[in-house]
């Protein structure tokens, strides 16, 4: 049974940082592409990171550039996001999403952990 479980939302004041994690199980970690989204209240699911299967290749959203961090270990099947210097303005839920294209498009996505930014 393919399992993304997230990890690590909160409420956090303004500058602050959280660390989120998505553990995952029941597929195989290494053949995936894994990327960090996120949805406001009434906005669309938007990328917020994504890295490649053997972590050579990173993109970010122009609004979280130099703040959010993306990584993963694949010994332990989990992906991170590290975010610091956080803004209201990254109020969102947060999910976690895996993709491989070969030899067909497969996806998973977890089922979301709240960020909350405020005083």
């Amino acid at each position: 049974q393919v399992q993304l479980v997230e990890s690590g939302g909160g409420l956090v004041q303004p500058g602050g940082s959280l660390r989120l994690s998505c553990a995952t199980s029941g597929f195989t970690f290494t053949s995936y592409a894994m990327s960090w989204y996120r949805q406001a209240p009434g906005k669309e699911r938007e990328l917020v990171a994504a890295m490649a299967r053997d972590g050579s290749v990173t993109d970010y959203a122009d609004s979280v550039k130099g703040r959010f961090t993306i990584s993963r270990d694949n010994d332990k099947n989990t992906l991170y996001l590290q975010m610091n210097s956080l803004e209201p303005e990254d109020t969102a839920v947060y999910y976690c999403k895996a993709r491989r294209q070969i030899p067909f498009i497969r996806i998973y996505w977890g089922q979301g952990t709240q960020v909350t930014v405020s005083s």
